[in-house]
């Protein structure tokens, strides 16, 4: 499977082709949407709801509308799914007030619209956000200038100065992975190293970073990215967002452009960020890679590859985590 067609099969945001309702929708959720309009545009009138390709935490939903003066807007509703509510019963108001934050610092998240914690409407907590035109991925006709755009961006969103911001209902990102290393499954996914990654990481836990901490978007990665005319146009899905050292979100990204498209990616990745970054530390960087390759362990299998496909993702992540390990 080509990195194009792999990349498709993981993207987790697609609007689809055409217009109108989606009719694999029941009539409920359809009266729903046109209730919504209602809220957002008052005498609006709903030309489609269609849900995004894809959604993995949050079922995303595309809904136009036309206002009462002719005028046409398209906006994004996001509903969390019922793992992410679960460990955060506010993620939808976390998420809106975040977004309220990093739009209004400058950065490329969409705009933040609408939220609504009443239950009244869908019953669980929703949020409404600009919707952007864009393809998610990278443009591949040259992944290793996407990768490198892709480490300007990211450093862009770490070297904003969050400290005179209120960021204290995030976690911390070095916690959260005390909690997961405590999560030790019954039976561990060797075919993903899981037994050395937690080793090393349960020796080494928790690490003094002389990094000082920032905003982290949790999820850094391509399918998390839209693109227009070779330029990055949105930074989107932040439920995922933490405080701490900004090499997590690296490693993170690392891991998933050496998947989809090779080590040359991640290479200029990585070289583009620490060019931009030159004042950070990067001893830690093994560790957080370490991290990354921990949170697909026990996923893969479920995410639908083929059998070609799983076996050089396997063969990818375990020389990614020897690198790690032996730096």
């Amino acid at each position: 499977m080509n990195a194009g067609h792999w990349y498709e099969t993981r993207q987790r945001r697609r609007l689809y082709e055409g217009s109108g309702y989606d009719f694999r929708m029941n009539v409920d959720d359809q009266q729903k949407f046109i209730e919504l309009v209602t809220r957002l545009s008052p005498g609006g009138r709903l030309l489609a709801a269609r849900d995004l390709e894809g959604g993995v935490s949050a079922r995303t939903v595309a809904v136009e509308f036309e206002r009462l003066g002719g005028e046409c807007q398209k906006v994004v509703v996001r509903l969390h799914g019922e793992v992410d509510r679960a460990g955060n019963p506010n993620i939808a108001a976390d998420e809106f007030r975040l977004l309220e934050i990093v739009h209004a610092a400058g950065t490329t998240a969409p705009r933040p619209l609408y939220l609504d914690t009443s239950c009244g409407l869908f019953d669980i907590p929703y949020l409404v956000v600009s919707f952007v035109e864009g393809v998610p991925g990278v443009e591949l006709g040259d992944v290793h200038a996407c990768a490198r755009r892709m480490a300007e961006q990211l450093a862009a969103l770490h070297r904003i100065d969050w400290s005179t911001y209120d960021l204290s209902f995030l976690p911390v990102q070095e916690l959260a992975v005390v909690k997961r290393l405590q999560r030790r499954p019954e039976q561990l996914d060797e075919a993903l190293s899981e037994g050395p990654i937690r080793a090393v990481l349960e020796a080494a836990w928790p690490p003094q970073s002389s990094n000082p901490p920032g905003l982290l978007h949790g999820d850094y990665w391509p399918g998390n990215l839209l693109w227009r005319d070779g330029e990055i146009v949105a930074l989107i899905d932040w439920e995922d967002a933490a405080t701490g050292d900004p090499l997590a979100d690296v490693g993170n990204c690392r891991l998933e452009l050496l998947w989809a498209f090779g080590e040359g990616a991640m290479t200029a990745f990585t070289e583009r960020y620490r060019a931009l970054r030159p004042s950070l530390d990067y001893t830690l960087l093994p560790l957080w890679d370490l991290y990354a390759a921990l949170r697909p362990a026990g996923k893969l299998s479920g995410w639908g590859l083929d059998p070609a496909t799983e076996r050089r993702m396997q063969e990818q992540h375990r020389a990614f985590v020897e690198q790690a390990v032996g730096d």
